[in-house]
């Protein structure tokens, strides 16, 4: 890769603050075969979409809320996110094999779902449910141990998922705005990915703080997922903006969906949930 251009410098800059938290000026000038002056430019501009936060000697991520503590992050907001995993059941009435990503907002999920559902998953709390509940099957998906997001990942993570066909995914992330949905984290994006291609529905469970907001790794268009559920707490500019992109966005006590039927079963959304979105 040619990092003379200046779009393939700042992608190589973000993989490098997403992989280690921490990029230095000085050393990645020289890896990369540029000015010091060329990166702190680069950084700058980083800085200025939110991207990545400047400090003494190089950047850091930027404080977006992912780096707190995932147990300090399931209480925050705890009632909202609730209230997205009960609704989420809706779309999940029918699935008899249903992969849970890694997160405070889909975890719940993992003591709600049906008796005899498969459930397949990275997320160590996910899994931890799961034995503790012993009337569900559980497809627990090992890797390198991720502290911060309490789940595994890597390449075994990968390999394991792909060989799954799940009839829902439901899929967590750190922010989603008009161009997609974000993380904070490369090997939570590549699962994020993995797990969308297995199934047959993809869900998308988004407390409202995370319209609108700005993460540093792209895991994929809004197309990625089939439908967005949030809160009430939603910012109705932000859900116009989402809908206006293309996005089906379901607001949890808005509506009242009709039971689901079996995900994938050719019929559209609109018609598995009975929601009407604009």
């Amino acid at each position: 890769m040619r990092y003379t251009d200046a779009p393939a410098r700042r992608e190589e800059l973000l993989r490098r603050l997403s992989a280690e938290g921490y990029v230095s000026s000085s050393r990645v000038a020289e890896e990369l075969g540029v000015s010091e002056m060329t990166i702190r430019r680069d950084l700058r501009q980083l800085e200025g979409d939110g991207l990545a936060r400047r400090v003494v000697g190089g950047a850091s991520l930027p404080n977006l809320g992912h780096g707190r503590p995932f147990d300090e992050r399931a209480v925050t907001g705890s009632g909202e996110k609730r209230t997205i995993a009960e609704a989420c059941l809706d779309l999940l009435d029918g699935a008899a094999t249903v992969a849970l990503d890694a997160g405070t907002t889909v975890a719940p999920l993992a003591g709600m779902l049906q008796p005899g559902t498969t459930i397949v998953s990275h997320s160590a709390p996910v899994i931890q449910s799961a034995i503790e509940r012993g009337d569900v099957e559980l497809v627990a998906v090992g890797g390198v141990y991720q502290a911060e997001t309490r789940s595994f990942a890597g390449a075994a993570a990968r390999r394991t998922i792909a060989e799954y066909a799940v009839d829902v995914a439901v899929l967590s992330a750190t922010a989603v705005d008009t161009t997609g949905i974000l993380c904070a984290n490369s090997l939570d994006a590549e699962l994020k990915q993995e797990l969308a291609r297995t199934a047959r529905l993809r869900v998308l469970l988004v407390d409202h703080s995370k319209l609108g907001s700005r993460a540093p790794i792209r895991v994929g268009g809004l197309d990625l997922v089939d439908v967005i559920l949030t809160d009430a707490g939603a910012d109705p500019d932000d859900l116009k903006a989402l809908r206006d992109a293309g996005a089906t966005v379901v607001v949890a006590g808005e509506h009242a969906p009709a039971p689901a039927g079996t995900p994938g079963d050719g019929s559209t959304l609109g018609d598995e949930t009975g929601v009407g979105v604009s």
